[in-house]
């Protein structure tokens, strides 16, 4: 791996692409001798109130302290902190509101330095909305102000290609478990890169290929305006994306970072030889897998047969007898196009790229995506939290807390700002006779005033437009206001169990969000168990 830029704000070594099942956690991963605990620990339960706790820093040493994290990032921060310094970790620790018991206090510098770092991606989290962008305008003056716009995208922004996304309800992973045809024990094995390499059936792999090419490969679709949007900002943005359609290259964007890879090159899995993914374009439309020529000469002989594979259990992969005959033998060299699946490594260009546009970004505008994905979802908690953040997507994303909130299908969403800003989106240069066309929502809309204005939850940040599905979030928002009768702006933080709604910003710097200290009327709303959204607590006024 390439050396990190110093000023990079991580918190681990290689970033890998990880399953949310996973229950992943952004904590340290290097590569150093670290002594971890014997028996594990329940990190929540270091977290107390204690009156060592209170004497260690005054508040406005902790506001210091919280202020320079969350503005110039976590290397910077322990840095200053922990080598320039030279403070204690335990006594850091306080600032966060954790006090080790004695016997984690005398643990390796290493290991004190590890409950650091979680601690430190737990406040990281924890931004605090800029209460002074409310509105739609807000949003327009924002785009148009701003000189350097990241704009992090998602697989909503091509569902009006014709490309579904992954985890609506309507998404590609509920169609594969509602059809239940490939045999798979969770659709998202689909992407995992150890049932790629470790199942032995060819089957398998056509059944990859006809997918691919049938759904998500990108010589079938043609640019959104969502896509178009972006090209529009081409000279003073930087766009990231999580999709592996290339349809903003397709729409003419240049500057373009594939987070997740994308069908532009394909690697044999076996000696890494990579090609333009123009070479096994056609075996995909073709529905067939592509063979490495390296390591399939024509004249080869035919491979040995392999060992049983093994089959992704819930504890874990399994060895499965059946497999053995389910199929052709796997070939020696296959390959795959460069997307990234779960498991594989995120390339240098992620961490290179990210360390640089932090220190000029102004604007992050976020479309399309349910940010379930590490690493890349914590890009929003590793910017400078004083950059302002504007979320479209079609549902709310409850574990973030951007300054303006736009719920509703992507594209209106776009239209409506291009049309207040005065901008006229550029024509697509993908080829319009291609495979399929883009449906109805693609298209430009000549007329936007033709569509609902969009709707205000009060006079919070929140807004609905046209195909906004806000489900019991939103509900539940809307019954808190009228049960206040007023509206005043909501500033939301929200922790892992409960989500606080404060009428005044309060100081909750260098707090943990269970013990937030708000000036002003709070009240908590809980997680119902089946997940199905945030309830009243009936303890008005309370934290955690």
């Amino acid at each position: 791996m390439q050396s990190i830029p110093e000023n990079y704000d991580q918190t681990s070594g290689d970033h890998e692409l990880v399953d949310p099942a996973d229950n992943f956690e952004d904590t340290s991963s290097s590569n150093e001798d670290t002594e971890f605990p014997e028996e594990e620990i329940d990190i929540t339960a270091l977290y107390s109130i204690t009156n060592e706790a209170q004497q260690a820093w005054t508040k406005v040493e902790v506001q210091h302290m919280m202020h320079h994290l969350k503005e110039r990032g976590i290397t910077s921060w322990i840095k200053e902190y922990v080598f320039t310094r030279n403070i204690p970790i335990p006594r850091l620790l306080h600032a966060f509101g954790i006090t080790l018991c004695e016997g984690l206090q005398n643990k390796r510098h290493s290991t004190l330095l590890y409950f650091l770092k979680v601690a430190i991606s737990r406040e990281l989290r924890s931004r605090e909305r800029l209460t002074q962008f409310n509105t739609v305008a807000d949003a327009v003056d924002l785009i148009r102000s701003s000189r350097r716009i990241l704009i992090l995208t998602g697989a909503g922004i091509s569902v009006s290609c014709g490309i579904p996304d992954f985890r609506s309800r309507d998404g590609l992973y509920a169609s594969l478990k509602e059809r239940g045809e490939h045999d798979l024990d969770d659709p998202q094995q689909m992407f995992d890169i150890n049932y790629f390499r470790e199942n032995p059936a060819v089957r398998f792999l056509v059944i990859f290929w006809s997918w691919v090419g049938d759904n998500i490969y990108p010589s079938n679709f043609v640019p959104s305006p969502c896509h178009r949007f972006i090209k529009l900002v081409e000279d003073k943005d930087q766009n990231y994306t999580q999709n592996i359609d290339t349809l903003e290259t397709l729409a003419g964007v240049r500057r373009v970072l594939q987070c997740h890879g994308s069908f532009a090159t394909a690697s044999c899995l076996l000696c890494r030889r990579r090609v333009p993914g123009s070479e096994i374009e056609a075996d995909i439309l073709n529905r067939k897998v592509s063979l490495c020529t390296v390591c399939n000469p024509s004249n080869a002989a035919p491979p040995r047969k392999k060992k049983p594979g093994r089959k992704k259990a819930k504890g874990g992969w399994d060895s499965n007898d059946e497999d053995a005959s389910d199929g052709p033998e796997y070939p020696p060299g296959i390959m795959k196009p460069d997307i990234t699946f779960f498991g594989e490594k995120l390339t240098d260009d992620f961490d290179n790229s990210l360390a640089e546009d932090r220190e000029s970004v102004d604007l992050l505008i976020v479309i399309g995506t349910s940010l379930k994905v590490s690493p890349v979802a914590e890009i929003l908690s590793h910017l400078p939290h004083s950059v302002p953040q504007i979320l479209i997507n079609k549902t709310p994303v409850r574990h973030i807390n951007p300054d303006i909130v736009l719920l509703g299908d992507a594209d209106g969403i776009i239209q409506h700002i291009c049309h207040e800003l005065g901008w006229e989106l550029p024509p697509s240069k993908a080829d319009m006779n291609s495979v399929r066309a883009p449906l109805v929502s693609g298209e430009p809309n000549k007329n936007p005033s033709s569509s609902s204005p969009p709707e205000r939850l009060g006079t919070s940040h929140i807004w609905l437009f046209d195909g906004a599905e806000g489900g019991k979030w939103v509900e539940d928002i809307r019954e808190e206001l009228e049960r206040r009768g007023r509206s005043p702006p909501l500033t939301i933080v929200e922790s892992e169990n409960d989500i606080h709604y404060s009428t005044s910003p309060g100081n909750t710097a260098g707090r943990k969000r269970e013990f937030l200290d708000v000036q002003g009327e709070e009240r908590v709303l809980k997680r119902t168990k089946s997940n199905q959204g945030w309830l009243p607590s009936h303890e008005e006024g309370s934290s955690k």
